[in-house]
């Protein structure tokens, strides 16, 4: 039982690396820069990959050899998960992470068309191809061994997981902070924009089109708090520089 378990969760997280990879692959062909941040966790993997190759483990693979059933399911089902996951951010966290409102065969903004397209066409590679493959790769791995990995990367998940809950649930705190005085920042505030500043730039950095239901002009004011607190480091650096050149004279 145990072994399922750790086979099953090890299965969710390679996939969820892989999941990473492709994202910040595509991302940064059309940035044409490297970007890095991708998903609400710290570390290089995206859950709903992880989750939609479950979901492909336990119900698509039935129907290996009909690749149109594969890809229809694959088409409908991960659609669903992505909408059901905007859905449920959304009102955790009272903020739209992502929103396709702009272009056109959208539901709701939350899943569009030519996405829904491309997961029948992962849906078919993950059947086809990557399943098969990491499926051997895992079961080659001796018992004992597959159940410590597991357990390793599962505590790697789940502090990266609480770590990013709180910066996401402080990021929600301010931004109904700032609701009401976005132009004179409490010094309250502006501690809690000081703390953690780098999670919280990765955060907007991964979701560029981030919306709060508190207004898009307090997304917009904390992104200028955190590059402006990062000019203003650079600066003292060089003063600080500059002060030590002329002692030394």
């Amino acid at each position: 039982m145990f072994y399922t378990i750790c086979y099953h969760f090890l299965f969710f997280f390679g996939v969820s690396v892989l999941g990473w990879l492709v994202e910040t692959t595509y991302c940064s062909i059309r940035a044409r820069k490297l970007n890095l941040n991708r998903g609400f966790l710290i570390g290089p993997y995206i859950p709903l990959y992880g989750c939609g190759g479950l979901l492909c483990l336990w119900f698509l693979n039935r129907y290996y050899s009909d690749p149109l059933v594969v890809f229809i399911l694959a088409f409908v089902g991960f659609s669903s998960l992505e909408y059901f996951t905007s859905y449920l951010m959304e009102k955790l966290f009272n903020a739209r992470w992502w929103d396709y409102s702009n272009i056109k065969y959208n539901i709701n903004g939350r899943i569009v068309l030519s996405n829904s397209f491309l997961f029948g066409i992962m849906g078919l590679l993950f059947i086809y191809l990557v399943n098969p493959f990491y499926s051997s790769l895992l079961e080659g791995i001796p018992e004992g061994v597959l159940e410590i990995i597991s357990v390793l990367c599962f505590l790697v998940f789940l502090t990266d997981f609480i770590v990013s809950f709180v910066i996401i649930y402080r990021l929600k705190s301010t931004t109904r902070k700032l609701k009401d005085s976005t132009n004179e920042i409490s010094e309250q505030v502006k501690e809690e924009l000081q703390k953690n500043s780098f999670l919280k730039k990765r955060l907007l950095d991964a979701f560029p089109k981030l919306q709060t239901h508190y207004g898009d002009k307090i997304i917009d004011y904390l992104r200028k708090s955190i590059d402006g607190g990062k000019q203003g480091l650079a600066r003292s650096k060089e003063k600080l520089k500059g002060a030590a050149k002329r002692k030394k004279k």
